[in-house]
């Protein structure tokens, strides 16, 4: 059965997200075992729930401890977290591609115009070396529809990617070079070179590669080796179904099926729709797994929606989380 839902997600518009995020909050606490019972074990009665705020957040780590499922199905897809062999990863499930196919292929329009006028080159080793990520299958997307010569992942062959960039530096091609942190930061270290027609878009990710370091400080050494003004940057997560995109001043705007909350750390349940907490996320392209997630990043919110992520926070300090999580 296809939830009627479905069909009004990559439609909504801004005055109608509430009532759509609060019809997915019934369909999702009715029909997803997991979340029902954390809803349930706060207490809170899903048919009272009347506002944003006053929905329940699930704890992003229970998406490495359970099936994240709203209604049964055989999943078209597992996205999987990078991680080490000590560590267990996040697996989500998707029934269906299409649907994130669609989120970040209408979100990229939204930010960036059509793909097929942009060359998308992703520098994406540490993810390429794994399966099952979902970044990979939205650059991979990407590069076939953009129907560039010239698109394509560039695992280690920095030396090709410096002279294919230059090429289309010449051509005055529209460029997007997509990588995680510390491949683009190798890379300007061995080929520094002016780009004035390529968006450098970093996804995060040291992971040990490197010494941990501030967005700040990536994006003064990538636009120092690149001559640009921006460092570009994407927000997304094996979690999402969606992701909000940065301009290069550290702000990070939502696609309109996306929303970005905070809570406050000591209470998971005292969410606000502006100021400072712990990031809480509504993807509505999340339909079938959980939209509301809570997660362990710090940030801003701001009147407008957008927000900044500060850092991480002490999962040791979200007491009243990990004493909910105990409790299940």
């Amino acid at each position: 059965m296809i939830c009627e839902i479905e069909d009004k997600i990559f439609t909504v518009e801004p005055a109608d997200f509430e009532q759509l995020a609060l019809e997915t909050f019934q369909f999702q606490y009715n029909n997803n075992a997991i979340y029902q019972q954390y809803v349930n074990a706060l207490s809170i009665v899903g048919s009272k729930v009347r506002s944003v705020e006053q929905i329940p957040f699930l704890p992003i780590r229970f998406f490495k401890t359970a099936d994240i499922k709203t209604t049964a199905f055989e999943p078209e897809a597992v996205f999987e977290s990078s991680g080490t062999t000590q560590t267990i990863n996040s697996r989500h499930y998707v029934k269906n591609l299409n649907m994130y196919r669609q989120s970040f292929l209408k979100a990229w329009e939204k930010f960036y115009g059509p793909v097929q006028d942009w060359c998308v080159i992703g520098l994406l080793p540490a993810y390429l070396e794994r399966q099952n990520s979902s970044l990979v299958v939205m650059v991979n997307d990407m590069i076939r529809l953009s129907r560039h010569r010239h698109s394509g992942f560039y695992l280690y062959e920095h030396e090709k990617l410096a002279s294919v960039l230059q090429e289309l530096e010449k051509e005055g091609q529209k460029t997007i070079l997509i990588g995680v942190t510390f491949a683009l930061l190798d890379f300007a270290k061995k080929y520094p070179m002016p780009l004035q027609h390529t968006i450098i878009m970093e996804t995060g990710g040291m992971k040990g590669r490197r010494r941990e370091m501030t967005r700040e400080e990536v994006h003064l050494l990538l636009t120092a080796a690149f001559k640009t003004h921006a460092v570009h940057s994407e927000y997304g997560m094996t979690e999402l179904l969606s992701q909000a995109y940065s301009y290069g001043d550290g702000v990070f705007n939502c696609p309109p099926w996306m929303k970005v909350l905070v809570r406050q750390d000591d209470d998971p349940l005292d969410v606000r729709l502006t100021g400072s907490g712990v990031i809480n996320i509504i993807d509505l392209a999340n339909l079938y797994s959980c939209s509301f997630i809570a997660t362990d990043d710090v940030g801003i919110v701001k009147p407008d929606g957008s927000f900044e992520v500060l850092g991480r926070v002490d999962t040791s300090d979200i007491r009243g989380c990990n004493l909910l999580i105990a409790g299940l």
